[in-house]
């Protein structure tokens, strides 16, 4: 929906679909439904309906109006593996992305198990980036779901880290995100557990960034880990971007 985005990881947001509902701890403080209710009380169209699941087939075609090239993060105000989600509109929309081939889309999802059941359906590319979120160790299981998919580059976002992981499966995962809760009512980080996985990725050779430690004040949280910014991305070849735009893994650990 929005042609630039204040989330560290990306560059722009495109919701095709609005609305969700929880599923897990992490849904618990959603920022997207607070943004909603906002937007509903200022009389936002695509929100008339609230937090409620919506489909805005008049956003589809925005990414193509985009000409210069974005990373952007596919429906950030809602999961597009939610049920009430159409298999004909999730086409739909990778559709979409395949035609504006001059962006990288990162899609994240909880509902693991219904990306993995669609997999077979789906065209992937490489600009495509699939996504899930774990929050705990109850949900890892998302990441052996998200594993067994055709998606070119898979990410794991830890966010909002709830509890320490210490036995992640990297097998097959090109990227990993972190970060602390924020907001009213922010549930705290532990300081070994973001070191924890940090080490675990530079022992993979997995990008690690850090995204915040959050808080109510997040800004004065900041982003800093031991020192300095974590901000690796994933190895992406063949792609329109500006080199100069990417970390590879070489340059991470020099």
């Amino acid at each position: 929906m929005a042609s630039h985005s204040p989330i560290e990881w990306t560059e722009a947001t495109w919701n095709p679909v609005t609305g969700c509902d929880k599923v897990s701890p992490g849904c618990a403080h959603c920022y997207a439904e607070r943004m909603a209710k906002r937007l509903q009380a200022m009389g936002q169209p695509n929100y008339a309906r609230g937090f409620e699941v919506a489909l805005q087939a008049h956003m589809l075609d925005l990414p193509l109006r985009w000409k210069r090239p974005k990373r952007v993060f596919v429906n950030s105000m809602s999961d597009m593996f939610h049920v009430d989600v159409p298999v004909s509109f999730i086409k739909a929309t990778f559709d979409i992305m395949r035609r504006a081939h001059w962006h990288q889309f990162q899609i994240l999802t909880k509902r693991s198990e219904r990306l993995l059941d669609l997999d077979v359906q789906l065209e992937w590319e490489p600009h495509i980036w699939m996504g899930v979120s774990v929050e705990n160790h109850r949900f890892v299981d998302r990441i052996d779901h998200l594993r067994q998919t055709r998606a070119r580059v898979k990410f794991l976002s830890l966010e909002p880290l709830l509890g320490p992981l210490p036995r992640l499966d990297l097998r097959g995962i090109d990227w990993v995100i972190v970060g602390g809760e924020s907001g009213p009512h922010a549930r705290p980080i532990e300081p070994s557990w973001v070191l924890n996985i940090r080490e675990q990725c530079l022992s993979a050779r997995v990008p690690f960034f850090f995204k915040q430690w959050g808080g109510v004040f997040k800004r004065r949280t900041g982003r800093e880990l031991e020192g300095r910014t974590w901000d690796e991305m994933p190895v992406v070849q063949n792609h329109p971007r500006p080199a100069a735009s990417w970390t590879t893994r070489a340059e991470r650990l020099v």
